[in-house]
């Protein structure tokens, strides 16, 4: 008969008996904290697409994840726990009580109202604003040192209230502004082209929305400016009728909700690279949401996307693009509509 050691196996010194873990591991230290903890703010389709992309790119293995739907909440965390096998050793925690978030560097807020079809994103203002009082007072409450990553909509304007309610330095509130904009942009030229969208280089300036502003004047491919080769492109008189391309970047959103409801994965991929790029310090260029004033000869406290320099203090710098005095005026027509509205208000 086989001998059955197995009791002798799990015994201490003092005879008491030792648990699998302790015999398994010889030593056992405490895992320090690498400061990549993330706290996500809503779990709907934003938020979760942002959760999933962070994780399986591996950006950070500490997600936290905060809604009041306690069901739905607990859910999706027991989803993503079950593939913690095909993850990098990542802790996923989420909660209704936001003393789970203490000591995240970055904080996200996708919760709010969402974008009916056919809305605009400004008619979304006061609701939401109701939304981040409740939020941004209890997220700092646990977090005083955090940067704040802005995506519900109207984002520009949302951004302007978090740092007013926050009373954070402006480098450390940031909106997703037009970085998908941005991207939708260099798609679209890429299909036009027929070259990768990550070897086209343009930009989308000002609003997330109807007012934004393409700024061709700076478009380019290895280093070639399209406007040298078209002088009339992305203007009225363009025979080759490039501004449609615009045109379709500020309608994207609205034909992506009529087709599906929402929008998710783009949005979801583009925080994910501006989340890498704060917590990497790479010091990239990235059109986000930050203060104007006193950019581009903008006179109103407002918050825009141009392009900025994101490391692990936030906005480490904004870019001054040369502008045509078309683009500028745009621009400054965008501050306009921005600060109209954030004239309504009510804290």
């Amino acid at each position: 008969m086989a001998e059955n050691n197995s009791n002798s196996s799990y015994e201490n010194g003092d005879g008491k008996m030792a648990t699998i873990s302790k015999v398994l591991q010889s030593r056992q230290e405490k895992m320090i904290d690498t400061g990549n903890k993330v706290t996500v703010v809503g779990v709907g389709q934003v938020g979760m697409a942002t959760v999933f992309s962070l994780l399986t790119q591996g950006v950070t293995n500490n997600i936290v994840m905060v809604d009041t739907n306690e069901d739905k909440l607990k859910g999706e965390m027991m989803d993503l726990q079950h593939g913690s096998a095909f993850l990098c050793n990542a802790t996923i925690k989420a909660g209704t009580d936001y003393s789970i978030t203490a000591d995240s560097q970055i904080c996200v807020i996708a919760a709010g109202v969402r974008q009916m079809e056919g809305e605009d994103r400004r008619n979304l203002v006061q609701r939401n604003v109701e939304v981040l009082k409740g939020i941004v007072p209890q997220l700092l409450k646990y977090s005083p040192n955090t940067i704040f990553l802005i995506t519900s909509n109207p984002v520009d304007v949302l951004t302007y209230v978090t740092w007013k309610i926050s009373g954070l330095p402006k480098h450390r509130v940031i909106g997703s502004g037009t970085n998908l904009d941005s991207a939708r942009f260099r798609y679209l030229l890429s299909q036009k082209l027929n070259i990768a969208p990550t070897s086209c280089h343009a930009y989308i300036i000002g609003e997330h929305g109807d007012s934004s502003v393409p700024v061709w004047s700076s478009v380019n491919i290895a280093g070639v400016r399209l406007r040298d080769l078209n002088k009339n492109i992305g203007l009225d008189c363009d025979e080759e009728n490039w501004k449609e391309t615009h045109t379709q970047v500020v309608q994207s959103a609205y034909e992506v909700i009529k087709l599906k409801g929402y929008t998710s994965w783009a949005i979801g991929l583009s925080l994910t690279q501006l989340i890498k790029a704060i917590l990497t310090n790479v010091a990239s260029v990235h059109a986000v949401t930050t203060s104007l004033k006193g950019e581009h000869g903008i006179t109103e406290d407002v918050f825009l996307s141009l392009p900025c320099v994101l490391g692990r203090n936030g906005i480490l710098d904004v870019i001054r693009q040369p502008l045509t005095d078309v683009e500028r005026e745009q621009l400054l027509q965008s501050a306009k509509v921005m600060a109209d509205v954030q004239s309504n208000i009510k804290f």
